[in-house]
């Protein structure tokens, strides 16, 4: 069943690679949707695609890549809106 999470990453987030890291596992895991910084330093993604893909991509933003610091990620469920790439966005 296809699912779609709305998740914000806190924490230490930004400038540590984390949108570049975040699209290339999304890619290896197989999902789809888009990440993106926020003003207040956090970072907000959507991950659409089969439940156990999602769930696998939240698992992974709760660490992320090496030099990120994950205090917080908190997920909002979604109806799926057809994301069919992944993308980094930006303001």
């Amino acid at each position: 069943m296809k699912v779609r999470a709305h998740v914000y990453i806190s924490g230490m987030v930004q400038g540590v690679f984390y949108r570049a890291s975040t699209r290339d596992a999304a890619k290896r895991i197989g999902v789809a949707g888009w990440v993106r910084n926020l003003p207040n330093g956090d970072v907000e993604a959507v991950f659409e695609g089969e439940k156990e893909r999602v769930e696998r991509m939240i698992e992974w933003c709760r660490s992320g890549p090496r030099a990120a610091r994950v205090d917080d990620v908190r997920v909002e469920w979604e109806p799926p809106q057809d994301e069919d790439d992944f993308a980094v966005r930006y303001f």
